[in-house]
């Protein structure tokens, strides 16, 4: 197991319901990092920007985004995860892609869908986690709406042993919420003792809502460690084991924790 775990997080405006311009956009931004890093981190349904009807956007798995996400992975050596719209056996789902630099890659649907705006009546919601692993790290990977909602997001301990060192989550959340998106990131942070990093987007979408960014890295106590508001940012962070490992010998409050059993939706 790896000592460390860098993570690249890219906040930024996403031009509305036009793949093409936001996998150049995002090629640039990714041609962009310099730095070595593990992972590289995209809002919510960056090709498309937050749509609740996908019928005309909608992509295969064999599609264009997927495609986009296994060259640039495979160029830059790296991890590269978020979501997009995808289409499969006639139903709809907002599909988190976690692609790997070999082109092979790991899926999570979103289970809480946002029925505020619709997205419950045209997609399907999932019923899997996904703990992926990336140097010995394990990694819960998240969407959105999905942080508030804790008992998805809580440790199932085993053996005394966390299922997650790290929660990340990909979103499309307005700036008139930026309070509950920023509180309960930490919440996540410090119920669960991971490091929690939230990803959003910039800019004003076709629905004419606001978007304030805010993408965070928080630590397993809560503190943050990275924050940023309205500009678009290219951030990347070196996590180390030695700290969480501390914190988590120091107070063992996960021990004490309810045992419980997550059902299908």
């Amino acid at each position: 197991m790896s000592s460390t775990l860098t993570i690249t997080t890219i906040q930024s405006a996403i031009h509305w319901e036009n793949i093409d311009m936001n996998l150049e956009m995002f090629s640039k931004k990714i041609d962009s990092i310099h730095d070595k890093t593990e992972i590289i981190v995209l809002p919510e349904m960056f090709s498309t920007g937050f749509i609740s009807q996908p019928e005309n956007l909608a992509e295969t798995m064999s599609g264009t985004t997927v495609q986009w996400m296994k060259k640039t992975a495979s160029k830059k050596n790296s991890i590269l995860t978020g979501s997009i719209v995808i289409k499969e056996n006639d139903k709809y789902f907002n599909r988190l892609i976690w692609m790997l630099p070999n082109g092979q890659y790991g899926v999570y649907d979103k289970r809480h869908l946002f029925s505020y705006s619709g997205e419950n009546k045209y997609f399907t919601g999932g019923d899997k986690r996904l703990i992926a692993s990336a140097k010995g790290w394990k990694i819960n990977l998240q969407i959105c709406y999905d942080l508030r909602f804790p008992v998805w997001a809580r440790q199932n301990m085993k053996d005394n042993i966390p299922e997650y060192d790290v929660l990340i989550n990909v979103a499309n959340w307005p700036a008139k919420r930026q309070h509950v998106w920023k509180t309960l990131l930490q919440a996540r942070a410090i119920e669960n003792m991971a490091y929690t990093v939230g990803v959003n987007r910039t800019g004003i979408d076709g629905n004419n809502i606001l978007y304030n960014g805010n993408t965070s890295v928080i630590d397993p106590l809560g503190n943050i460690i990275y924050q940023k508001e309205n500009d678009e940012d290219i951030f990347t962070i070196t996590l180390k084991r030695e700290n969480l490992e501390q914190i988590r010998s120091q107070f063992s409050f996960l021990n004490d924790a309810d045992r419980f059993e997550i059902l299908p939706s």
